[in-house]
């Protein structure tokens, strides 16, 4: 069940006024996001996007867009353009095809990273050349704070087991060399968890945070997810991730 926002009563102080906390975890069950089927792409969207439109779900802190994509063989978004976003690709299988006005022409595989910052304007497209296996991947978009940027792109490769038992960063602004760089107030890690295996990822006050599980199950303070289930924190004094059943999650610390 869907938990809803609570408050804390902590106990009077010096003036015997009584001092609360309100702390707030809501769960978004996979189910619930937006559908879209164009029949080569099926994609589930977090928040709005697209024909997709729920004024409850516009974003969450600076995070505009979660996409779960899934892209038939021999089918993809042809050229299009974006400004002043943040893109991430993250592939969980099959394969992503890249190209883009700044001269890329790349393939990203599962465990790779890809970030786009697209800044004053950049055109690309994303294709499944594969015969036979669809692409699944998400795409995320952050929104920037610094607008006007000249475009980018950076792809790193993020092996499984330095994501196996922990949250390991994989975009965040500089200088995190390990991450790919992003021009937002964000950071955003990925981890692997089974078992008794578990972490803890400490919020400083007024921050947002965004949990969205790729795949298996686990536990986030205590709340159940599943497969494409997201719990949205506010005011939380940290991240427990615990109880997973061969769970992939990924989980965004937010400006607020």
């Amino acid at each position: 069940m869907p938990s809803k926002p609570f408050t804390h009563i902590d106990g009077a102080g010096p003036d015997n006024s009584v001092t609360k906390e309100l702390t707030m975890i809501k769960i978004r069950k996979s189910g619930e996001r937006g559908l879209a089927d164009h029949g080569w792409l099926q994609s589930r969207h977090s928040f709005s996007f697209a024909d997709y439109y729920d004024p409850a779900h516009m974003g969450w802190g600076n995070l505009r867009v979660i996409n779960e994509d899934r892209i038939a063989p021999g089918a993809g978004f042809g050229t299009h353009g974006h400004r002043d976003m943040e893109i991430i690709s993250y592939v969980l299988e099959g394969e992503l095809a890249h190209q883009d006005s700044m001269g890329n022409v790349v393939a990203i595989p599962p465990g790779d990273v890809q970030r786009m910052s697209a800044g004053t304007g950049v055109q690309h497209s994303e294709f499944n050349h594969a015969q036979g296996q669809t692409t699944h991947f998400l795409q995320i978009w952050i929104e920037p704070d610094q607008r006007g940027v000249a475009p980018s792109y950076e792809q790193k490769s993020v092996p499984a087991v330095e994501k196996r038992g922990r949250l390991r960063l994989i975009a965040a602004r500089p200088p995190d060399a390990g991450a790919v760089a992003i021009h937002a107030d964000a950071r955003v890690y990925a981890g692997l968890f089974d078992g008794d295996e578990s972490a803890r990822l400490a919020l400083a006050p007024a921050r947002k945070a965004y949990v969205h599980v790729v795949r298996g199950a686990l536990h986030v303070n205590g709340q159940a997810l599943a497969a494409g289930d997201a719990a949205l924190l506010a005011d939380e004094a940290a991240i427990e991730l615990d109880h997973g059943r061969d769970a992939e999650v990924l989980v965004f610390d937010l400006a607020p």
